[in-house]
Parts: structure tokens; C-alpha cells; sequence
């Protein structure tokens, strides 16, 4: 299943989500229940071989361009993924 984007503009909260493309998104923020309208991305394609789309994100750019790329978008918008990542260690036994 594909992962999408809703970006809620009053909170400037992007969440991120996995559902089928017959399923609705969700409709309302979390936070505020402000109305979400859906981020249009571009797929992760891998046309020049790299082993992550985090270096093929950032292969044009210098390090310093990296970085401050990097700090101007985390400024701009808070990402959430809904629901909760999933975080455990896959040695624990319960």
C-alpha cells in the first residue's frame, strides 16, 4: 500500500498515513479538527542506483545546502504519522 500526506494548513501538522486507494483519508485533524487537504508528492523513484531515497533526495546538494534544507522545512511544518509508528524492538518477547 502506498503512504500519503494530509497537511493541515491552521496547525501546519503534516500527517502521513498508509491506506488503499479506494479507502478515504482521514478528514479532520487530530489536533485542532481542522479540515486536511491531501500533500501531492513525488514517488520515490530510483532512476541513478542509490541505496536510499534520502541520498538520492539530497545528491545535488552540498552538505551545508543539506543541512539548512533540512532546518528550513522542519521550521515550516511538524510531521505525525497516523497511526503511531510502531516502535519496538523486534528481540522482545511479551
Amino acid at each position: 500500500m502506498p503512504f500519503y500526506e494530509y497537511a493541515c494548513d491552521p496547525c501546519q501538522t503534516i500527517y502521513k498515513t498508509q491506506h488503499r486507494i479506494s479507502e478515504p483519508g482521514p478528514s479532520h485533524c487530530p489536533k485542532c479538527n481542522g479540515g486536511l487537504r491531501k500533500v501531492i508528492s513525488a514517488p520515490s523513484l530510483n532512476t541513478r542506483r542509490f541505496n536510499s531515497p534520502t541520498e538520492a533526495k539530497y545528491a545535488d546538494l552540498s552538505v551545508s545546502d543539506e543541512i539548512k534544507k533540512e532546518k528550513e522545512l522542519q521550521k515550516v511544518y511538524e510531521t505525525i504519522w497516523l497511526p503511531d509508528e510502531v516502535k519496538h524492538s523486534p528481540w522482545d518477547r511479551e
